[in-house]
């Protein structure tokens, strides 16, 4: 597997994961939305984990 494959993957894992959104939902996501999602799901956790 190639350093994109691995790395779709991630980005993958992780808005499933927190946004519990089907796998077809997000890999029609274009890369550049994927991204922002990822930083805000970022945002949003270390704020959250911030105030434990």
């Amino acid at each position: 597997m190639t350093y994109a494959a691995d790395r779709a993957w991630e980005e993958v894992a992780y808005v499933a994961y927190y946004l519990h959104w089907p796998l077809d939902a997000i890999l029609d996501l274009e890369h550049p939305v994927r991204e922002r999602v990822i930083s805000e799901i970022g945002k949003i956790h270390t704020r959250f984990g911030a105030e434990d």
